[in-house]
């Protein structure tokens, strides 16, 4: 189903992607078939719109074929001179088809119904701010010479200041008024002039124990008056001044006036090294960012099995926590366990806001609720928050704050490709550590008297593991635990045999642990053509190799490819694909336990006949 958006810029939405609306002219029409809501807009106002006073001769046949262009915009390979599902001819004009689920407008409209007949304060209160949780600005924001003039656009921005002046008179009689603070804020911000809502702000800033901010607020205003207009302040923007100072503001809810603040980021790991680059690359996307006016939504890390994403961005939320002074939060999505053990964005939610000191008790039930309220507590915070082990953008679309102020630290075996095109996620791509840092990592864990003298053993280990993390993090941990046995023994033991059980029964069953999570994530084909990775002569693959080993056509076997690499199962340079040599060990045990030998000798045929030359 299309998603369509009129509070704030026009939007058109389908799933995880955004839809092409075209040029200014579909974009009005658009935009005015959105604020109608469903109802008929007539062929001589859309006219009007586009025009004003001066339109051309054909303007009625342009809007005709500006409708039929956007239809085929928001229904691709719709054929021409079809109606299609979404924009139909009405009486003399057109409307379009749109519900609740599918239109922000009529979503705020039911919720801000279900709030007005609500029995329970608190209920409404919550009804009020996920209505206000849509609301992302000016009515058709970017087409401001019509935004700002026509009068259904209008009429748009003055529901929501109408809606926002009724929850925040309810939040100050029963609390708590930071859930309405961030839309109040937008509302004063788009009517400096609106005295009504300047007063609501003063109150709500003072009755959230801001005071010092309610006070500066009200003297810019009242500068504000005269400069422009030439007038004082009303009797009721001077009424919550004088409440502000004799104290006489409605107090907020122990709740709301005494923030929690939560720190729930993991321990640092203590043997840390390395990763210099990333963690300098992090903070120059940051820094950009800020110096361009524009938050950074979420750092996107990803690597294949083992890499130490979870150990980066925890060191990572560590060394910027001190810029996230409201609080820190952790989830493991558990995004690599069965679908039935992931866990889901309502359950993460609820732990968000009771550590963000919501009661629990009178939480909302729906996701879309949820969300609303944890962006809305989130609204004036600065909070790093991180999400590790995501299985998809589809699991954490919901977590991400809606607030320029805040942080969101992802990991993901998966790349996140909706997360980086839709949510503003910057990628942080975590490749192996270069031999130098894997032998610090060594050498920091055991220590360097222990490796003074055993250089060339640190390097075989180092060698053997692939320098991939996780393997060296086993390692050394064994060699830790056995501070009697010389390195050197350890060494010739992996190298003994170039498969995994060189690495003794335990090390090489955690490994296989690490790797299966991401090979039982593959489809059947896509799992068979990992298996027979190892039947390839070298260490490269491309799509007319993994086709012969497959047995399927050129195309086929390079979208099997591509599945690998979204998982990082395979690494992309320059066209080709490297599988990492632990992996390669895996997958060649996997083929001898489930690939009959005729179908490996097959295989092997198939690709040696491929590279023979021609």
């Amino acid at each position: 189903m299309l998603q369509f958006t009129v509070l704030g810029p026009i939007g058109v939405r389908l799933g995880d992607a955004e839809v092409e609306t075209g040029g200014r002219q579909q974009r009005v029409v658009l935009a005015l078939l959105l604020a109608r809501a469903g109802a008929n807009v007539s062929v001589s106002e859309l006219v009007d719109t586009l025009w004003e006073d001066d339109p051309p001769t054909s303007a009625v046949n342009v809007v005709h074929r500006s409708i039929g262009m956007l239809r085929r915009m928001i229904e691709p390979g719709l054929p021409v001179r079809t109606t299609g599902n979404y924009v139909v001819r009405g009486p003399s004009g057109y409307r379009l088809q749109v519900d609740a689920r599918s239109l922000d407008l009529l979503r705020f409209r039911s919720l801000t119904d279900q709030a007005r007949g609500a029995d329970e304060p608190g209920r409404a209160i919550r009804l009020y701010t996920e209505a206000l949780s849509l609301w992302q600005g000016p009515s058709a924001a970017g087409l401001r010479a019509v935004s700002r003039t026509h009068p259904a656009f209008v009429a748009i921005d003055a529901e929501c200041s109408l809606v926002v002046r009724e929850a925040a008179d309810l939040a100050l009689r029963h609390g708590p008024v930071n859930l309405v603070l961030p839309a109040l804020r937008r509302a004063a911000h788009l009517n400096p002039l609106d005295e009504a809502l300047q007063a609501r702000l003063v109150r709500s800033l003072a009755a959230d124990g801001r005071q010092s901010e309610a006070v500066s607020l009200f003297q810019a205003v009242r500068r504000r008056l005269d400069r422009e207009l030439g007038i004082d302040p009303s009797p009721e923007l001077l009424d919550a001044y004088d409440h502000l100072l004799h104290q006489r503001a409605v107090p907020a809810p122990p709740s709301a006036g005494k923030r929690s603040v939560p720190a729930q980021l993991p321990p640092d790991h203590p043997f840390f090294s390395g990763r210099s680059d990333v963690l300098a690359r992090a903070e120059a996307i940051l820094a950009q960012d800020r110096s361009h006016g524009r938050p950074t939504v979420a750092l996107a890390i990803d690597g294949m099995p083992g890499v130490g994403k979870t150990t980066l961005a925890v060191h990572l939320g560590h060394r910027l926590a001190a810029d996230y002074p409201d609080g820190q939060l952790y989830a493991d999505l558990r995004g690599l366990a069965p679908h039935g053990a992931t866990m889901a964005p309502d359950e993460a939610l609820r732990g968000f806001l009771s550590s963000l000191g919501t009661p629990s008790s009178g939480l909302p039930t729906e996701l879309h609720a949820l969300a609303g309220l944890y962006r809305s507590v989130l609204a004036d915070r600065r909070v790093l928050v991180v999400l590790d082990n995501c299985r998809d953008y589809q699991q954490l679309r919901h977590l991400l704050p809606a607030s320029p102020g805040s942080l969101v630290i992802v990991t993901s075996r998966r790349r996140l490709t909706g997360l980086i095109t839709t949510g503003g996620g910057q990628p942080l791509p975590l490749d192996l550590p270069s031999r130098e840092e894997a032998r610090a990592l060594v050498e920091r864990r055991l220590g360097e008297e222990r490796v003074a003298g055993a250089r060339r053993a640190v390097a075989e280990i180092v060698d053997r593991c692939g320098r991939l993390p996780l393997a060296l993090a086993l390692v050394t941990a064994r060699a830790a635990a056995h501070p009697g046995t010389p390195l050197a023994e350890i060494a010739a033991e992996l190298t003994a045999t170039r498969d995994l059980s060189g690495f003794g029964p335990d090390l090489a069953a955690d490994l296989r642990i690490a790797f299966s999570w991401s090979y039982r994530d593959l489809t059947p084909d896509a799992a068979r053509l990992f298996r027979l990775l190892p039947l390839n002569p070298g260490p490269e693959l491309t799509a007319v190799s993994a086709a012969a080993l497959a047995d399927v056509d050129h195309r086929t076997g390079a979208a099997l490819l591509g599945e690998l690499a979204s998982l990082t199962i395979l690494r992309p340079r320059a066209g080709r694909y490297e599988v990492h040599e632990l992996l390669h060990a895996y997958a060649e045990e996997l083929s001898e336990q489930h690939d009959t030998a005729a179908r490996r000798r097959a295989a092997a045929s198939r690709v040696a006949q491929y590279r023979q030359p021609a």
